[in-house]
């Protein structure tokens, strides 16, 4: 799926001076659900989620700059982004410094880490967030250093969104599937050293790759008999229920691995188009979707994730910053549509 994201990017000059006036320095696709549907709802309120809220998120440090400004209708209704917990995305070159700021304090509330690696090597099949580290040899560096920097903190992972479908629908080439599924192996044991890190290696999502089974051998190539389970929807829209029944069958078929679902932003389904190119990218009129539980009422979905952190764009298409730059004004309609 093209379009991902990159880590954390800053916000605009302005932003960060209101921020800093007012802090203190310290098969087939499922049929698209109407535009009038509710969204669904979890099995356990967003209070009992066991994960990280990070204060210093694109999405805080928009409330703070609002509230300076005297927008606090409109920082209000953010907050039900900012207050919430979000992956965060190591960057590509040195993910340490982030890790450890996040580490410490997950560390310091007592909560669970929740971070994507997503830095395989022709990254995005060379689209809005080509790139990727350099070579086999680089990777092999980047993800040991993003295992040593979690250390024995608890962490659940989300590793390389994308990089498995696209082995099986052949954007990513032919000459590049046996490393990339050996590297992605790899990674899986080398973030299984840490005692209380959980992996969850990424299986696209039930628009993309439609029948399910073709996801099974390269997932297992990939490493998934060492991993805690997979995931699924990152940075996509589609709907728990769709979700829940596409994962049930790659699991069938897994010897029972569990998975995650990424609910930041289905929480009204795909936009209902034809076109698959108008729909994936900065869509409009979505909600935000479950919010973050590891309470799901499913015992095969462990958590319910916003792995895709809302408002961050997913490129240059209608309107919107490059890929994984914090868009306020989308940010703020996603929240808006929202009934949590």
């Amino acid at each position: 799926m093209p379009g991902r994201r990159r880590a954390r990017t800053p916000l605009t000059t302005a932003a960060a001076l209101a921020f800093a006036l007012a802090v203190p320095a310290c098969g087939p696709a499922p049929a698209a659900r109407p535009e009038s549907a509710p969204p669904e709802r979890p099995a356990a309120a967003a209070g009992e989620s066991p994960f990280w809220v990070d204060p210093q998120s694109d999405a805080a440090r928009q409330v703070a700059a609002w509230e300076a400004q005297g927008r606090n209708g409109d920082a209000q209704v953010l907050r039900r982004i900012a207050d919430r917990p979000m992956a965060l995305w190591s960057p590509g070159d040195d993910p340490g410094p982030e890790i450890r700021r996040a580490r410490a304090g997950a560390r310091a509330a007592g909560r669970t880490l929740v971070l994507t690696a997503y830095n395989i090597p022709y990254r995005d099949c060379g689209q809005h967030s080509a790139g990727g580290a350099a070579d086999a040899a680089a990777y092999r560096r980047w993800i040991g250093a993003f295992a040593d920097n979690i250390a024995d903190a608890k962490a659940l992972v989300i590793l390389e969104p994308d990089a498995v479908p696209h082995v099986v629908d052949g954007c990513t080439g032919a000459g590049h599937h046996d490393e990339r599924l050996a590297l992605l192996a790899e990674a899986v044991d080398r973030l299984k050293r840490n005692k209380n890190t959980k992996v969850y290696l990424d299986a696209g999502n039930p628009d993309w790759i439609p029948d399910p089974m073709d996801l099974v051998g390269p997932l297992f190539r990939a490493g998934l008999e060492h991993a805690d389970g997979f995931s699924l929807n990152v940075s996509n829209f589609q709907p728990d229920s769709a979700g829940r029944e596409y994962g049930a069958a790659i699991s069938e078929a897994a010897k029972g691995k569990h998975f995650v679902i990424d609910t930041s932003r289905n929480g009204m389904g795909p936009l209902p188009v034809a076109d698959r190119a108008q729909a994936w990218c900065n869509p409009p009129g979505r909600a935000l979707g479950t919010p973050p539980t590891d309470r799901t009422g499913d015992p095969l979905v462990d958590a319910y994730l916003w792995i895709k952190r809302p408002g961050e764009s997913d490129g240059p298409c209608r309107g919107g910053p490059p890929a994984g730059e914090w868009w306020p004004d989308y940010a703020l309609g996603l929240a808006r549509r929202s009934t949590g």
